[in-house]
């Protein structure tokens, strides 16, 4: 089954290079999916590379998504595997990169490395349909929703979210979605309001929605832990 899902994938890459000549990008996670649906996931979108962007790619619970497991299971499904957990991670050893213990995504975005790895991803989906993996399901939990998603916008690339249900999440749904998780901009997105809205106003409330969000969800570490 998944040869035949590979062939319509690989029939559906042609069709996925945007207006500026960059193939669609995806995000995914992997949750507590068994590979062969995790596999489904990934190849029905024809993904073509799978960049990790978890900063510990390891998994006592589910080793199907230990690092090298991955990557071996990927290469033979004809999918390519790259480590972007030093780039774009959500845990930098960095300890300056954290605010009372907790990480500050503005402040890693603004760091050479992370900068690095965003062009990495540029230069990747001129030749590839790439998803970047991390392990949460929802994009609107996990850095690379909250933190790279932001950076990535700013660069003219608007990622789909690969759902565990099989949905793909726009990111213009998924902005609209943390705008109503957080309610930041209540009241204000609606009606008379959102018709007066400058797009510069708007584009406030989704940094602050952003901001909000991850405050809430970035990774903190625990007291008596270490960065990793």
């Amino acid at each position: 089954m998944i040869g035949t899902i590979m062939r319509t994938a690989e029939e559906q890459k042609q069709t996925r290079k945007t207006k500026t000549g960059r193939n669609t990008l995806y995000t995914v996670g992997h949750s507590n999916h068994d590979i062969e649906r995790f596999l489904e996931i990934i190849v029905k979108a024809g993904i073509t590379v799978i960049a990790d962007v978890r900063s510990m790619p390891f998994s006592v619970w589910l080793p199907q998504y230990n690092r090298e497991t991955l990557e071996q299971t990927l290469r033979q499904h004809a999918i390519k595997y790259v480590f972007f957990g030093n780039e774009l991670g959500g845990r930098p050893r960095d300890e300056a990169l954290y605010d009372q213990g907790r990480v500050n995504y503005e402040r890693v975005r603004q760091t050479k490395l992370f900068q690095q790895g965003i062009n990495r991803v540029q230069d990747a989906l001129r030749e590839e349909v790439v998803a970047l993996l991390c392990a949460e399901e929802d994009p609107m939990v996990c850095h690379r929703g909250l933190m790279v998603t932001p950076a990535l916008v700013d660069c003219g690339i608007c990622p789909i979210h690969l759902r565990g249900d099989g949905s793909a999440e726009s990111t213009a749904e998924f902005e609209a979605r943390l705008l109503s998780e957080t309610k930041v901009g209540a009241g204000m997105l609606d009606g008379l309001f959102a018709e007066t809205m400058s797009v510069g106003e708007r584009r406030q409330l989704l940094a602050d929605a952003y901001l909000a969000q991850a405050q809430k969800k970035a990774f903190r570490v625990r007291d008596g832990e270490t960065n990793p």
